[in-house]
C-alpha cells in the first residue's frame, strides 16, 4: 500500500512537459535523496498529468485520495484487478468510471513502502515502527506511477509487486516504464496489469 510519494513540484512538472520533444538537457536535476519535508501523502496535493480535451497532457493539481465513509481522503489507492473487474462487469462500484474517463500520470521521483515485519523505534515516541522503504528508478530524475482521477481527486494504481519491492511488501504502484504512458493513456491500457514491472531501487530510511 503506497501511503508517501516523492513529486515533482508543479513547476518541475510544467517544465518536464515544455521539455518533450526537444534534445539536449535536462528539465529537472537529479536527486539522489529526495527531501523528505516535500514528501506527500493522503489528503496532499499533487501535481499530475491528465490529458486535456485536445488529447495533450497538462498539470493538474490533484488531491490525493477519495472520499469513504465521510472520511476525506480515506482510498487512496486502486487495486488494479478490482477496477478492471468493476469495467469489465458493468459493476457500478468506485473505481469503474475512474479507470474507464480518469485515467492519469503521477510524476515522482520516489515512491514508499512500508516492511511488512522489519521495525525501527519511532523518532517520535520511540516505540516500533515499521520500517519505510523508499523505491527509485535506477539512473532517473523522476518516473510516472499509473493513477485514475475523478472530481479533482486522484488515487495510485497499485498492482503484483515484482522482485525489488516483494521482500518488503505485497502490493505496488504500478510504474510506468519507457512508452507505457501512452499505453496506460490509451485503449489497451489492461494489458499493464499483467506485464513484468520495471526493477527499483530500494533503500531504506534511516
Amino acid at each position: 500500500m503506497c501511503v508517501r510519494i516523492s513529486p515533482l513540484t508543479e513547476d518541475e512538472a510544467q517544465s518536464v512537459l515544455a521539455a518533450r520533444g526537444i534534445g539536449g538537457g535536462h528539465a529537472i536535476r537529479y536527486i539522489e535523496a529526495p527531501d523528505p519535508t516535500r514528501d506527500a501523502r493522503p489528503g496532499a496535493r499533487v501535481p499530475v498529468y491528465v490529458p486535456s480535451k485536445t488529447g495533450a497532457l497538462e498539470v493538474a493539481m490533484l488531491e490525493w485520495g477519495f472520499p469513504l465513509d465521510g472520511r476525506p481522503h480515506a482510498v487512496f489507492n486502486t487495486r488494479i484487478e478490482t477496477a478492471l473487474d468493476q469495467l469489465r462487469l458493468g459493476r457500478r462500484g468506485m473505481w469503474a468510471k475512474a479507470i474507464r474517463d480518469g485515467r492519469c500520470l503521477v510524476p515522482v521521483r520516489a515512491f514508499y513502502e512500508s516492511h511488512r515485519t522489519e521495525t525501527v523505534p519511532s523518532d517520535r515516541t520511540g516505540r516500533p515502527v515499521r520500517r519505510q522503504y523508499r523505491f527509485r528508478l535506477p539512473g532517473a530524475r523522476a518516473f510516472l506511477l499509473a493513477a485514475v482521477q475523478l472530481d479533482g481527486r486522484f488515487s495510485v494504481v497499485t498492482t503484483e509487486p515484482n522482485a525489488s519491492v516483494a521482500p518488503v511488501h505485497d502490493r505496488m504502484p504500478l510504474v510506468l516504464g519507457p512508452g507505457e504512458s501512452g499505453v496506460w493513456l490509451g485503449e489497451d491500457f489492461a494489458k499493464l496489469s499483467s506485464r513484468d514491472q520495471v526493477r527499483l531501487l530500494a533503500n531504506p530510511e534511516r
